[in-house]
């Protein structure tokens, strides 16, 4: 694929700010796995995506802290399958998720307000608290 990284209707990463190398997989898969690099390495310029807000791209920094390169570009790696177009799809798969969540304006808390009833109801329990115990104290001098 050399195309663009579709994400969504007007947001897209062009061909020119990602670049993919093919590296050896790791793990099982006998010599299969020893000559055929099937492994994907993507990394992609956060900075190029086009039609992203700041704050999307600013979320988006944030989330992929982790794997950023020394450059400033987000490394993808995928060696699920034997099948590099497969890995690569499924690089482009996980940034186009980490893209999306980085869209997701966060909803903002609410602030719970007490209700009136129950502040009133917890200042009158107070009040009978204080006043039982202000009943069991014995006065001295208050006798004559």
């Amino acid at each position: 694929m050399t195309g663009p990284i579709e994400i969504s209707e007007h947001v897209f990463i062009p061909p020119t700010a990602w670049r993919m190398t093919a590296v050896r997989a790791s793990g099982p898969g006998g010599q299969n796995v020893n000559k055929v690099s099937s492994k994907v390495d993507l990394r992609v310029d956060l900075e190029a995506v086009v039609g992203l807000t700041e704050s999307a791209r600013a979320r988006l920094r944030v989330a992929a802290e982790g794997r950023l390169d020394a450059e400033g570009l987000l490394q993808v790696t995928s060696q699920k399958t034997r099948d590099q177009p497969r890995n690569l799809e499924d690089a482009f798969d996980k940034v186009r998720a980490m893209v999306r969540a980085a869209m997701v304006e966060p909803v903002r808390r609410k602030k719970a307000r007490v209700p009136r009833g129950a502040v009133e109801a917890r200042l009158s329990n107070k009040r009978h608290t204080a006043e039982r115990k202000r009943g069991r104290s014995v006065k001295v001098g208050a006798e004559g």
